[in-house]
């Protein structure tokens, strides 16, 4: 991530959070071990953006559970716990943007058919999965969702 600012890197022994500084949108981005218990720091760090950005409770409500049901969905399709679950987010003018991946041993993507698929669809303004090979040929599970402010234009 590339910035105006000095990046700046928080670690703990299986979470490191990494902030840049960037003049058009900050960037967050959180590696994580891909296991249910670490959903709690994904939702936590979600709701602080969202309400630093101004949305409102609704808002940060539907961001909060969008981006826990999107790590739960890569969480469970990951090949180990130990697995690294990278998440980032970029906050921008109105909205913001959620992106997120994992290793995978499904070649195929969730069912934009399922339960969890209708409930990130209806949560975000935008949602998207694929599967793609990871630099080492590894499948790579990958999630891209965004959060309009209410209010914004489109809205």
């Amino acid at each position: 991530m590339s910035g105006t600012g000095p990046d700046v890197t928080t670690s703990h022994p299986r979470i490191e959070v990494t902030v840049s500084e960037n003049q058009s949108s900050p960037e967050i981005e959180v590696r994580i071990a891909a296991r249910p218990d670490h959903l709690s720091v994904l939702r936590a760090v979600a709701a602080d953006l969202a309400m630093r950005a101004d949305f409102d409770l609704d808002a940060i409500s539907d961001l909060k559970m969008a981006v826990d049901e999107a790590c739960a969905t890569l969480i469970s399709r990951a090949n180990s716990p130990e697995d690294q679950l990278v998440c980032g987010f970029a906050v921008e003018a109105d909205q913001i943007h959620f992106t997120a991946h994992a290793p995978t041993s499904s070649p195929a993507a969730p069912s934009r058919e399922s339960f969890g698929w209708r409930v990130l669809s209806s949560l975000t303004d935008s949602a998207n999965t694929w599967v793609a090979p990871g630099d080492d040929g590894v499948p790579v599970l990958r999630v891209d969702l965004v959060k309009k402010r209410l209010g914004s234009v489109g809205q």
